[in-house]
């Protein structure tokens, strides 16, 4: 499932390239015919990501609100209008580049350093999918050039202009609401550090949390409680800060869950800025480099079971929690 730091880079990629441009909606699969009927023909006008929820405006006071779920994907194609720090992480939205797009060459000519560079945004004729999945999209030559591009699977909504088009894949919501139904929606969501004041933010996490008999490996994912954090950030923030992932949130000490929120108002905004969900140090920079093109080099724990605690030499332990696989340490987290 896309975490917050994903969430946040669509909504930028949204406001360079659709937000003020009329659009053509349409509904290939045919589950959103009537939204995108809604929808065709109006200018959006604004965006916003809340956690793991975007949230796009179009004029008439109607809101599109999509949750891309554990399946769901954004795929654009045209000419895309690169955010800068979309640029600087050669054009990963999510974990990869959409497989057969080669954004890493297109930046790359540019003369950019791709871990490094926010140069200036730059239009480049690509296909490039915004999600955490690890497949792209088949297609040959003349398919790519193509305009508008041939639909490709089930797309729920395409959302059209004269230059750029966004398909959207498998989303666990797809809606439409009213302003007020929109503010609705983000009021039952934690605080965003991304959003919100930091501060606030802080106070509000901090007091539910310290209230919460439940264990703070599950209120790390409750999205009521603190927006935009999944599996990987829920795994690593709590490795990072040597906690049991089954201590009740009101036995946590109180530092350790302002600790929580701080570290991970540091760690997305790295993500946000590099595309990665990037959670260790102090690397040097062949070992910053290993990471940032391999998952198994950025991590402490996650994906790790059964292999020895890079800290410790424990081995990492994997257990289901709520549905979803939970990993840790049990000697630093203890």
């Amino acid at each position: 499932m896309p975490e917050g730091h994903s969430v946040h880079r669509i909504a930028r990629q949204f406001d360079r390239n659709l937000v003020g441009h009329r659009v053509g909606a349409s509904s290939p699969q045919g589950r959103f015919a009537e939204g995108a009927a809604v929808l065709d023909g109006r200018a959006a006008t604004e965006v916003k990501a809340v956690g793991k929820q975007m949230f796009l405006a179009f004029d008439g006071d109607i809101w599109l609100r999509v949750h891309l779920g554990m399946y769901g994907a954004w795929d654009f194609a045209g000419e895309i209008l690169a955010d800068p720090t979309i640029a600087s992480a050669n054009g990963r939205m999510g974990q990869t580049n959409q497989r057969g797009t080669d954004v890493d060459r297109i930046l790359d000519s540019a003369g950019e350093n791709s871990l490094s560079s926010i140069g200036a945004p730059r239009r480049a004729r690509v296909r490039v999918r915004m999600s955490e999945q690890t497949t792209g999209l088949g297609g040959d030559e003349a398919a790519e050039t193509a305009w508008p591009p041939p639909v490709v699977g089930q797309v729920r909504l395409r959302l059209l202009t004269e230059l750029t088009c966004a398909d959207l894949r498998g989303p666990t919501a797809c809606q439409l609401q009213t302003p007020d139904e929109m503010r609705a929606t983000i009021a039952k969501l934690g605080p965003d550090p991304l959003v919100d004041d930091i501060a606030a933010g802080e106070e509000r996490f901090t007091a539910v949390v310290r209230r919460k008999p439940t264990p703070i490996g599950l209120l790390l994912m409750d999205q009521s409680i603190v927006s935009g954090i999944g599996n990987v950030y829920r795994a690593e923030m709590l490795f990072r800060a040597r906690l049991d992932p089954h201590t009740p949130g009101r036995e946590v000490p109180e530092e350790t869950v302002r600790g929580l929120w701080r570290d991970w108002v540091g760690l997305l905004a790295i993500g946000v800025e590099t595309g990665q969900m990037m959670t260790m140090d102090d690397l040097d920079p062949e070992a910053y480099r290993r990471a940032m093109a391999h998952r198994d080099d950025r991590h402490w724990v996650y994906h790790r079971a059964g292999l020895p605690c890079r800290v410790c030499g424990t081995t990492v332990l994997m257990e289901e929690a709520a549905g979803r696989k939970l990993y840790w340490c049990p000697n630093c987290q203890r």
